[in-house]
């Protein structure tokens, strides 16, 4: 099951230190399975590693086995980039330290764990050859850091830390993640606006849509899905108001234009602004559109790589609407997966997807590192709201 959960909602998990002090060990302990190659031979993890596995009572994580922080040589450096790239998407990290102790390799990631606000813990692995020695101990309580001490070899102590791991996991992953549930009853009507375009996966919705009508159906509410010709038949067939409605943020205007300002109204993307990262930012965001001069840069930040069709909403809609909204000569870079430029005070604004396929850290990071480097940030839905007129409307039901 845990291998069917969406992406985004996953805890990652991630193991760093130095080479051969077991991380691939302390992975293959902890999921009980051997998912990562075991060797004396120092270097043997090469790229991240991913296992998902079912962390109870957390639910669905992935762990990553990273390569070692001290490998050598220009691949070796270029591994040890793409293990703290890793960090920029986790929510908790585990510090792997082997016989030779805490070295200037574990303080240098400590600190970028602390930069990063990276919740994380430092394991003291082989403990059936040596216990730490007492100035690790002495640094870890000195820096207020929590530790465990293991054996992979003899697999004692497993439970313990996967306690720890549980324990020091963040609250938001705890708790029921907060999508729309909070704005409807049990028993009320919520009308899903879903149109179907060239951009439309066959057969399916996509992510967002799903996700959304799980929840109304886990909230006791009673959700109708519909496309953007139906809204006024349906609202009229209905017996009393709905309690929502959501649309899809392309046919925004056109909703809501036909549903009575009563009834409140938002999109599936400005709930995935809440759920995945910071409403209020984003919407700050989104005032910035009208600052935009010409020869602008732009950044689209896409979750996801895909097959790009010829109305994509990234690279097509949303750059159309915006030269229309603000009558400038704009320009617009695309970034998709993972990547997010390092040089991103030259561009004006981001603008990001929903972030169906990033967990939330990782949303909330990139956020984070846009307002610390002055970088206006807003996303899809928000944005669209904002240049067809109804942002207004869109987010009153959250009472920002």
């Amino acid at each position: 099951m845990s291998n069917k959960a969406p992406r985004g909602i996953r805890l990652v998990i991630t193991l760093v230190g130095r080479r051969n002090v077991g991380k691939s060990s302390l992975i293959n302990a902890i999921t009980g399975q051997a998912v990562a190659i075991v060797s004396n031979q120092p270097g043997t993890t090469t790229d991240p590693v991913a296992k998902h596995y079912e962390l109870l009572p957390l639910g669905p994580v992935t762990f990553y086995d990273t390569a070692g922080l001290d490998d050598i040589g220009e691949v070796g450096e270029l591994r040890v980039k793409a293990a703290q790239k890793i960090l920029l998407r986790t929510d908790l990290a585990l510090v792997v330290v082997g016989e030779d102790g805490i070295t200037d390799y574990e303080k240098e990631i400590i600190t970028r764990l602390r930069d990063l606000e990276i919740p994380f813990l430092v394991v003291f692995n082989k403990n059936d050859l040596c216990e730490p020695a007492a100035v690790d101990v002495d640094y870890c309580q000195d820096n207020k850091i929590s530790y465990r001490k293991v054996s992979t070899l003899e697999q004692s102590c497993i439970g313990g830390l996967k306690d720890s791991i549980i324990e020091l996991a963040p609250e938001e992953m705890k708790a029921d993640p907060l999508l729309a549930g909070d704005l409807f009853e049990a028993g009320e009507w919520v009308v899903c606006v879903v149109p179907i375009d060239l951009s439309a996966p066959k057969g399916r919705l996509i992510l967002p849509q799903v996700q959304v009508l799980r929840d109304i159906l886990d909230n006791n509410g009673v959700g109708v899905t519909i496309k953007e010709h139906e809204i006024r038949k349906t609202l009229a067939n209905l017996k009393s108001d709905p309690a929502l409605v959501i649309t899809d943020s392309q046919v925004v205007k056109k909703v809501a234009a036909e549903v009575d300002d009563r009834i409140p109204l938002t999109t599936f993307s400005t709930l995935f602004a809440r759920y995945k990262g910071d409403l209020p930012r984003l919407f700050s965001g989104a005032q910035m559109i009208d600052s935009l001069e010409d020869g602008d840069a732009i950044l689209i930040g896409e979750a996801c790589s895909h097959h790009v069709e010829e109305d994509d909403i990234g690279r097509v809609k949303i750059p159309a609407w915006l030269k229309k909204y603000t009558g400038k000569d704009l320009e617009f870079e695309v970034f998709a997966g993972h990547d997010f430029p390092e040089d991103l005070e030259r561009f004006k604004l981001v603008i990001h997807c929903g972030g169906c396929m990033l967990n939330r850290s990782e949303m909330v990071r990139r956020i984070k590192e846009c307002n610390r480097r002055g970088v206006p940030i807003t996303n899809y839905g928000v944005a669209i709201s904002k240049v067809q007129g109804v942002l207004d409307r869109v987010i009153r039901p959250f009472n920002l």
